[in-house]
């Protein structure tokens, strides 16, 4: 039967995201046993709300299920549903090899973003403080990884460095400025403008989720809507791999929030928020819908402006405009429950996903994307 799941597309995804749900919903009590024999937990933040110190000690670093998850059920079911070579055309072949690549460049972006995060959620129980490595080094090393993932986008997924302007024709070519040399006799370019936009975009969108991630259900529920959605964008463009791996993401997710609703038994630490974040990215970049980002992630782009805005203010200023930031914790601080905080943020970020993709079923169908 699995042999012939390449001629229903639509059930693949549905599957991995079923047997995403089901393994991590599996797989976490273990974990969370683990974590706590391990006594491995979350140190909380001093100046946080007061509220939040209770707690201090709940395992972290949940992220862990939520990766080897993912790429578990992609790896799987990507080998099973690939089209056989004797039935399928040579075009077909070759667009499906070239989705394939594009989905292992998410998910290898993804679990690097994750590794750099298990570092960072180690730094913080061996040492006992929240803040886990030093900003430069982990800034060092997002970049890294996120130069890396752009090359290869450009070099090895063949993406186009054009990038459309949301609900128009119009493009914007950031590959005009473009260096290329031959490395072991392959041909690699360097659309420096695009690999600069790239590294902003990953960096960004892999701590604003990391901001996201401060209520118990929060990050995880958010990254779930928008990956439903871009397993819609990477269905509607007839690349499969690229939507069973958000497919993959949004039921991991999902299973993931049975223990990390509130009060959460679990965190996924910034081995989840930085992975995810960073696949958020990477899928945004091989679907083409990067200036549609700002939009399908409007929430973690809010978080992140929150947090830059109340920086920016009371440097200058020496007052605060949030009671807290990032924003949720200000609302928390006028009196809102977490469950309601974290129920209206998924709201606000569903109406956000879906405005987004009514822009961009506008583009694919009316405009060409």
């Amino acid at each position: 039967m699995l042999t012939k799941l390449a001629q229903y597309p639509t059930f693949q995804v549905f599957l991995a995201l079923a047997a995403a749900v089901a393994l991590v919903a599996l797989l976490t009590p273990l974990f969370i046993r683990l974590l706590n024999h391990r006594q491995i937990g979350q140190q909380v933040r001093a100046d946080g709300p007061a509220g939040h110190l209770k707690k201090q000690g709940t395992p972290t670093m949940g992220g862990v299920v939520i990766l080897v998850v993912v790429a578990l059920v992609f790896g799987v079911l990507t080998y099973w549903a690939a089209p056989e070579a004797t039935n399928s055309s040579f075009d077909k072949l070759v667009n499906y090899n070239l989705a394939v690549r594009a989905a292992v460049l998410v998910l290898v972006t993804t679990l690097a973003c994750g590794l750099l995060g298990m570092i960072d959620d180690l730094e913080k129980v061996a040492y006992e403080r929240s803040l886990g490595l030093k900003a430069r080094a982990k800034i060092i090393g997002q970049v890294l990884i996120a130069l890396a993932s752009a090359t290869a986008a450009v070099n090895w997924v063949h993406i186009s460095t054009k990038l459309q302007l949301p609900a128009t024709r119009m493009y914007l070519d950031l590959g005009i400025v473009t260096t290329r040399f031959s490395l072991w006799g392959a041909a690699i370019q360097l659309p420096w403008l695009y690999l600069a936009f790239a590294v902003f975009m990953i960096v960004a969108l892999s701590n604003s989720v990391n901001l996201t991630d401060g209520l118990d259900g929060l990050a995880a529920g958010i990254v779930m809507i928008v990956m439903l959605v871009f397993a819609a964008i990477a269905y509607a463009q007839n690349s499969l791999p690229v939507s069973l791996l958000a497919g993959a993401i949004t039921g991991a997710c999902i299973g993931f929030l049975w223990y990390n609703s509130h009060p959460a038994e679990i965190f996924m630490g910034d081995t989840g928020s930085l992975g995810l974040g960073g696949a958020v990215a990477a899928l945004a970049m091989v679907t083409k819908t990067e200036l549609l980002l700002p939009l399908i992630g409007g929430v973690f782009v809010a978080e992140a402006l929150s947090v830059i805005i109340q920086v920016l203010v009371y440097k200058r200023f020496k007052k605060r405009v949030f009671k807290m930031a990032p924003i949720h914790h200000h609302f928390e601080m006028l009196g809102w429950s977490e469950t309601k905080v974290m129920v209206r943020f998924w709201i606000i970020a569903g109406s956000f996903v879906a405005l987004g993709f009514v822009i961009f079923f506008f583009q694919f169908t009316r405009l060409g994307s």
